[in-house]
């Protein structure tokens, strides 16, 4: 997915086309846990699909919940959707910082030197093409 160290680092545009991709990736994981999230509060909770989503939302982004479950089945879901929403979150923010922290890390290695002073991808002159 990402270039090798030995290889030249991404134009800003591939790099945008990178985050873009990054930034849908978590958009996904995001709206798939938030409709988990909303099924379960209004099954188990027994909510409007409205109280459902705020519920959902406030778990997945740690801020806790908003209305009690008095149901067991509902206190169950309640309690592992929060572990899987800790889960979710930590996903979506490597998925959305992967990209950023590895250019970081590539510049970092392309402005290492070689004994002769070349870089490596100015040597190697290779470059990963889709």
């Amino acid at each position: 997915m990402f270039e090798h160290r030995d290889e030249q680092i991404l134009s800003p545009q591939e790099f945008a086309g990178r985050m873009g991709r990054s930034l849908l990736v978590t958009a996904v994981i995001a709206a798939v846990s938030l409709a988990i999230g909303m099924a379960g509060y209004c099954y188990f909770g027994d909510m409007p699909w409205l109280d459902g989503l705020l519920n959902a939302a406030m778990i997945l982004t740690g801020m806790g919940p908003v209305d009690r479950m008095s149901s067991a089945g509902g206190k169950l879901f309640a309690s592992f959707y929060a572990l899987y929403s800790g889960v979710a979150f930590l996903s979506m923010s490597a998925v959305l910082t992967a990209p950023i922290f590895h250019r970081l890390i590539h510049k970092f290695h392309l402005e290492e030197d070689d004994d002769d002073g070349e870089t490596r991808a100015r040597k190697s002159g290779r470059r990963k093409r889709r």
